[in-house]
């Protein structure tokens, strides 16, 4: 999924003599018309409107969980393995062996998940406040978790040979949460272009890896019978400078020189997409792409969201299908919904969106957990707080080992973030945002969005005095990140010259209403003498809305 590089004006990047040359392939069409009122163009999906179930749910946990979570060695490991000098290619080396003879297939070929119990995660996150769980379905690494009618390397076939989205959609569905997916496969031409590389120092110079290995070299192997290019998908030149680890973040929406997707790939990714929603009718689809997966140089994308809507219409008698894009235009935010990835927007914003981000590393990394580096659940309720008041809702990672569990120090934080959610839930599900998202000095620091996102944790960290605010009809809920010197709180927004005057205020999880005072300096809040709220706290405001 993620690009640890920011990249900066892609879109305008796109030479117009390369859009000219995608645009001629015979595959950007409008063939397949979908049956129903969504059609696969832009200005026909600009029909959608965001569910209201969506709106209300705020807070969702992702099992971003693959292969590639066997080594515990971090985020984009089938690409870097292949990188020589980098880290994870000596860690491979190391662990594994070389490249060119135990490739990333080797890797999903030892991966069993062999302890993963989806029922008791799924209800560890619904007792956290998750309510919705969104799980992998493909990563870049090309390999479908599911039961995969068109991609023969599956799930169900090599490693835990489990239907794992199966799985995690009938965890979700007893503990009635709203299910969605993550696909990200779409990339896997050009992000897996390292595997077709070779060593250029030491023993192993110039044996190439096993990027480019066809169905016949599998003669007398453990993969027999499979192809190594239905995984791999290099049979093609490679990109426009590639050899720079770095130039992929700058060819991400399919400009800038990389290497133009052959039709065959853009249909086999449209059908596998299209078999996993009709297979498990997940609520959401995120994709891990600018806009719609292999746009613009195929509608594929376009193909596949207007059947989304559709299947959803014609399941539910509405619409109450989600999908998550990146880096979206005018137009675009109007046809679904906009994730920012590790990062929040710094104003209320008028379509919902969604942040997504992760405790730790986007795929399990051991060291992680040896040096204590995770969020603290303090950090996951301040970003929660947060988006929720500027009309978003946070997608929050956990990572899972590749044996299916989770860490005893990743469950402390979700155990932390439940005991705070049970008492402060009313302040965050089902509320809209303000007429202004809060108040506070991190304000004023707060860091600009780059590409997908990328400004989280850029700014000066929360304390006492900010505080973000959301609503429920006429009640004000006060989100204060810290417990207050002196035991008083003073909200400047609610002064009695330009607010309503304040009926009742009361803390969620304190038996007695709270005595304040409003004045033309705003409203004073006098706190119980006891600290005992950690985290953050809530305030419970009456009639300070109109």
């Amino acid at each position: 999924m993620k690009r640890r590089t920011l990249i900066k004006g892609m879109a305008a990047g796109i030479s117009s003599l390369y859009l000219s040359n995608v645009f001629a392939h015979p595959f950007l069409s409008s063939r397949n018309k979908a049956l129903g009122p969504f059609q696969p163009n832009w200005d026909s999906l600009m029909q959608y409107k965001v569910p209201e179930w969506f709106r209300d749910v705020k807070f969702g946990i992702w099992a971003h969980w693959g292969p590639q979570c066997q080594p515990e060695r971090g985020d984009w490991y089938a690409r870097g393995m292949y990188q020589e000098g980098s880290d994870q290619y000596k860690f491979h080396c190391e662990k594994f062996g070389h490249p060119s003879k135990f490739g990333f297939k080797e890797i999903i070929n030892e991966w069993k998940a062999e302890n993963w119990n989806p029922e008791e995660l799924v209800a560890l996150y619904k007792k956290a406040g998750a309510k919705y769980l969104v799980a992998l379905a493909n990563y870049h690494d090309n390999f479908d978790l599911y039961d995969s009618k068109h991609q023969e390397w599956n799930a169900t076939r090599i490693g835990p040979k489990k239907d794992l989205i199966g799985g995690w959609a009938k965890a979700a569905k007893n503990n009635q949460l709203p299910f969605g997916v993550s696909i990200h496969a779409a990339h896997a031409w050009s992000w897996y272009e390292t595997a077709q590389r070779a060593d250029k120092n030491g023993v192993y110079a110039g044996i190439p890896y096993d990027g480019k290995l066809t169905l016949a070299d599998g003669k007398d192997a453990w993969w027999k019978g499979y192809d190594p290019q239905e995984l791999y998908a290099q049979n093609h030149p490679l990109s426009i400078n590639s050899l720079d680890n770095g130039t992929i973040h700058q060819q991400w929406n399919w400009g800038n020189g990389v290497t133009a997707p052959s039709h065959e790939y853009c249909e086999k990714f449209y059908k596998r997409t299209i078999d996993l929603i009709d297979k498990y009718e997940p609520e959401l689809m995120y994709f891990d792409d600018t806009a719609l997966p292999l746009w613009p140089v195929s509608d594929a994308g376009l193909r596949i969201a207007a059947h989304f809507y559709n299947s959803s219409i014609k399941k539910h008698g509405s619409l109450q299908a989600v999908i998550n894009g990146k880096i979206l235009d005018a137009q675009q935010r109007n046809c679904m919904v906009w994730d920012i990835e590790r990062g929040q927007s710094n104003q209320i914003e008028t379509f919902p969106w969604q942040t997504d981000t992760c405790i730790g590393g986007w795929h399990y990394d051991r060291r992680l957990f040896d040096n204590n580096r995770y969020k603290s659940a303090k950090t996951v309720i301040h970003t929660l707080a947060d988006v929720v008041s500027k009309n978003g809702n946070l997608l929050l990672n956990v990572p899972v080992r590749g044996d299916g569990t989770i860490d005893e120090k990743e469950r402390k934080v979700v155990e932390e973030i439940a005991v705070w959610m049970q008492i402060n839930g009313e302040g965050i599900y089902g509320t809209r945002p303000w007429t202004i998202y809060g108040e506070g000095p991190a304000i004023e620091s707060a860091a600009p969005l780059s590409a997908q996102g990328f400004n989280e944790g850029k700014g000066k960290p929360f304390g006492s005095e900010d505080m973000r605010f959301t609503t429920k009809g006429k009640i004000l809920y006060a989100i204060v990140f810290g417990w207050p010197k002196e035991n008083k709180t003073l909200i400047k927004t609610i002064a009695l010259n330009n607010s309503q005057k304040v009926s009742r205020v009361s803390l969620l999880g304190y038996h007695e209403a709270l005595n304040f005072q409003q004045t033309k300096g705003g409203l004073q809040v006098i706190m119980p003498d006891q600290a005992g709220f950690q985290n953050a706290f809530v305030l419970k405001i009456d009639d300070a809305i109109a």
